[in-house]
């Protein structure tokens, strides 16, 4: 079982492909090395398994559910025996596949990397130079995950067990978890390694100069190195290789063809011929229902709505699809709704009489009244205790099992297919919220938000003349790290930035990870489940490593 854990099997069968059109189609390790291209083929392999596959399966989809779910910006709308479920409302198992397939597939890909590593000569051509980098790049990447969802954040202590550092090919070779701090240091020199032999611009499906770049300015801000940070935000935005999507086109970010987006650093580039199906297993598929592809069941939280709302015209706005009902004529029916006690969504949809709204709850009208609040319309109305209770103004909307159908549009739409969905691993716009995180942390405001008005400016919404205009109670880290929670939303991003920066995951807003017994409404960065089990089959397989707590 070690053996079949530590296998360096790529793939199960020998692809022949144009692997420009299909960079990440994999080939058999042994076959790797017999031809001129075996280095490309043996790289493409690599890319393969971190991408996965057209059913939802491999490290980047899963990655994408370990990492995105338990955030709060997701709301769940029912229950289910997917270990995903698990994972989303922090009662984690040992036994789930998903977190397995992650530790698995993450290790073959390394392995794969360690073959190329270990059987390339540096030195012989620019080119075998830059697919030598691609590999200790794509090391690098897949360790920096597995330690964050298998190890405690860098900032609580770099003693605690990260994950084994398997650097060579050799079976026999079965390492036990090293610290945090072991991983981050190989995380870093992979990431140095690989910067100094890229030379070749390439397409963002490719790992590149910059891509290594944009990852080590991640890696060092959650070591808290935020000048380093700084440093390796700027090398990227200096290049002058990258541009923001401009405003008006944001909202199609993730239906473009990935090549062709200027913002996109990297991204694990995925195709409707080699890598879709019927899109019901993919990630966006939990997401939204795209002409008839797709639970769409898993949707934007309150928590997130919220936030978003303060600005009606935030251009972010067009990753959130509401499912509007309507009548025989395509007309939408008005509506308020409102969050109860008890977490619960409260909808009712309204008249209009004498030139004022009304909507009946509990067998008695009330009248929905608005005021300013921080240069905000805000709508509510005074309940039977003489209470104001704030409501959200809107149309009534499609709902299952009581929440409303808030779908979520990142994971889905690539060139016009329902669910098809390239990840995105790094992007300019994050840049420069790791810059302004880093000199909030340095306590320079005004550097600080110069880059966050970067963002808020190209989302359409008005920007941080100083301090002075927070909301009341807001902090400078706070702003930034609300900022970089409406840009990277449902990017994976979320869950690491709430615990590396030791805060409290908020969960009290609607959805099933409040029902059963023993929820979790707030969850702590001291918190056991802020990190996943050691899969159970892999305890098996090694015995000797250690499980989480």
């Amino acid at each position: 079982m070690k053996k079949i854990f530590y296998s360096i099997v790529i793939a199960a069968s020998l692809i022949s492909c144009d692997l420009d059109r299909f960079p990440y189609d994999s080939v058999a390790s042994d076959e790797l090395f017999e031809s001129d291209g075996g280095l490309l083929s043996a790289t493409g392999g690599s890319y393969a398994l971190l991408k996965g596959d057209g059913n939802g399966y491999g490290f980047a989809p899963q990655l994408h559910r370990i990492s995105e779910y338990p955030g709060d910006n997701v709301s769940l709308s029912g229950t289910t025996t997917d270990p995903l479920f698990y994972t989303y409302n922090y009662h984690n198992i040992t036994t789930g596949y998903r977190t397995n397939d992650v530790w698995s597939s993450g290790y073959k890909a390394i392995v794969g990397c360690n073959k190329v590593i270990e059987l390339a000569t540096e030195g012989e051509s620019a080119e075998s130079d830059q697919l030598i980098g691609e590999n200790y790049y794509l090391r690098a990447y897949t360790y920096f995950q597995l330690v964050n969802v298998f190890g405690r954040p860098y900032i609580q202590g770099t003693s605690n067990l990260g994950v084994p550092l398997k650097l060579t090919s050799d079976i026999n070779d079965i390492p036990d978890r090293n610290t945090v701090g072991e991983v981050y240091d190989q995380v870093v020199a992979d990431l140095l390694k690989a910067e100094s032999l890229m030379s070749i611009s390439k397409t963002n499906a490719y790992a590149t100069k910059e891509a290594a770049q944009a990852l080590l300015s991640r890696v060092y801000l959650y070591m808290g190195l935020n000048d380093k940070a700084i440093a390796y935000a700027d090398k990227v935005i200096n290049s002058g290789r990258f541009s923001l999507v401009p405003k008006d086109e944001l909202s199609n970010y993730f239906k473009k063809v990935p090549e062709e987006n200027p913002e996109t650093i990297f991204c694990l580039r995925s195709t409707e011929e080699s890598d879709y199906t019927n899109g019901w297993y993919t990630v966006g598929s939990l997401y939204a229902n795209i002409e008839g592809s797709g639970w769409g069941e898993m949707y934007a939280s309150s928590s997130y709505l919220d936030l978003i709302n303060q600005h009606p015209a935030d251009a972010r706005k067009g990753f959130i699809d509401p499912q509007y009902e309507t009548d025989d004529n395509g007309n939408k029916y008005p509506a308020v709704y409102w969050i109860n006690e008890n977490y619960t969504y409260q909808f009712r949809r309204t008249f209009e009489s004498e030139g004022q709204t009304f909507f009946t709850h509990e067998d008695v009208d009330y009248q929905v009244h608005q005021e300013a609040v921080a240069g905000q319309t805000r709508y509510y109305f005074t309940n039977s205790a003489n209470e104001k209770v704030y409501v959200n103004k809107t149309f009534d909307m499609f709902k299952r099992n009581g929440y409303p159908k808030f779908y979520i549009l990142k994971a889905s739409g690539q060139e016009g297919v329902p669910h098809l969905w390239s990840p995105v691993i790094s992007r300019l716009a994050e840049m420069y919220l790791i810059k302004a995180e880093a000199y909030a942390k340095l306590n320079n405001a005004t550097a600080a938000l110069e880059n966050v008005n970067i963002i808020r400016q190209r989302a359409g919404i008005p920007v941080y003349e100083s301090t002075a205009d927070f909301p009341e109670g807001k902090d400078l880290l706070e702003i930034v790290l609300e900022e970089r929670r409406l840009e990277l939303a449902f990017e994976g991003h979320r869950k690491f930035d709430v615990f590396r920066n030791n805060l409290t995951m908020d969960r009290r807003y609607p959805g099933t990870h409040l029902t059963g017994s023993d929820p979790y409404f707030e969850i702590l960065p001291t918190d056991d489940r802020v990190i996943e089990y050691i899969p159970e089959s892999q305890i098996n397989a090694q015995p000797s490593l250690i499980q989480n707590d």
